[in-house]
């Protein structure tokens, strides 16, 4: 019997903006992301995805079906929905799949994920760099590079994320990895070198060496505050946040040593941004 063919996604779909509200997702649009055939356009729709149906659909794909057959099962007994417990979840599971097969075979499945279409199966594959207890930090670094520069907002955010944990144990290697990233031309990367190493970060665990000593983080912050891309602005800006709950007096000397230096908007934003906090008290 023929597969039936998909009808051609709409022009409609594609340009859409993304509701505002989870329910206000048109149902096609679930349905497409749900079978990877659709990128998430906004943090509603990115959240809504049911990664659980997604990972059956993309099984269908590479036909790996009897392979991972227990470990859909497994995944759907745990009752994980909270996205980011369940996408390191499936990552860790892949990687367990993975050591089943041939270098190659582990090289073409991993290669099918990592150039997705779907952006949450692309973090799916960013999570298997993380998490990967083969690779040292400097080979999941290069590793995790072409997701931070990614073209989707998820897939740059999961890359951090994914890394965060290997980097919090080798703070002052990461740092002294990350420094050329801070002068790249894409300010996806250098956004990526400040927001990986927050002291506090989003959705993620505190590194506990830099809330005690910020200090460390001043090879990669001093490269960017005057960074003329708000993305990397707003995340020095952060980082610097972070860093005023545990020692405000450093955060003010920084920024009064930058303004110094600096009278550009760039950095009058970034130290706004970053002594926001201070500024409550």
């Amino acid at each position: 019997m023929k597969k039936e063919t998909e009808p051609p996604i709409t022009e409609e779909i594609l340009l859409r903006k993304g509701a505002r509200k989870a329910e206000d997702i048109p149902d096609e649009v679930i349905r497409l992301l749900q079978k990877g055939k659709l990128q998430t356009v906004n943090l509603t729709e990115w959240l809504a995805v049911d990664h659980h149906l997604l990972l059956r659909a993309i099984t269908d794909e590479l036909g790996l079906q009897k392979e991972l057959a227990r470990v859909i099962q497994r995944l759907s007994q745990l009752g994980e929905t909270r996205i980011m417990k369940i996408i390191p979840a499936i990552a860790s599971e892949w990687l367990g799949v993975l050591e089943g097969y041939s270098k190659q075979d582990q090289q073409r499945i991993f290669h099918f994920q990592a150039t997705h279409l779907s952006d949450s199966v692309r973090c799916w594959a960013a999570y298997i760099i993380g998490m990967n207890p083969r690779l040292c930090l400097e080979e999941k670094l290069s590793s995790i590079r072409p997701f931070a520069a990614d073209s989707h907002f998820g897939v740059r955010e999961i890359a951090w994320m994914a890394i965060r944990e290997p980097l919090s144990k080798e703070v002052k290697g990461a740092i002294t990895l990350l420094r050329e990233w801070v002068y790249d031309h894409d300010p996806n990367i250098r956004r990526f070198a400040i927001e990986a190493t927050r002291p506090r970060g989003v959705w993620a665990k505190h590194i506990h060496e830099l809330k005690a000593k910020p200090e460390l983080g001043l090879p990669l912050l001093e490269a960017v505050n005057a960074d003329t891309s708000k993305y990397v602005q707003d995340s020095v800006g952060n980082w610097l946040n972070d860093a005023s709950k545990s020692n405000p007096d450093w955060v003010l000397q920084i920024c009064e040593e930058w303004l110094k230096r600096s009278d550009s908007k760039e950095t009058k934003r970034i130290v706004a941004r970053a002594k926001r906090s201070l500024d409550k008290k």
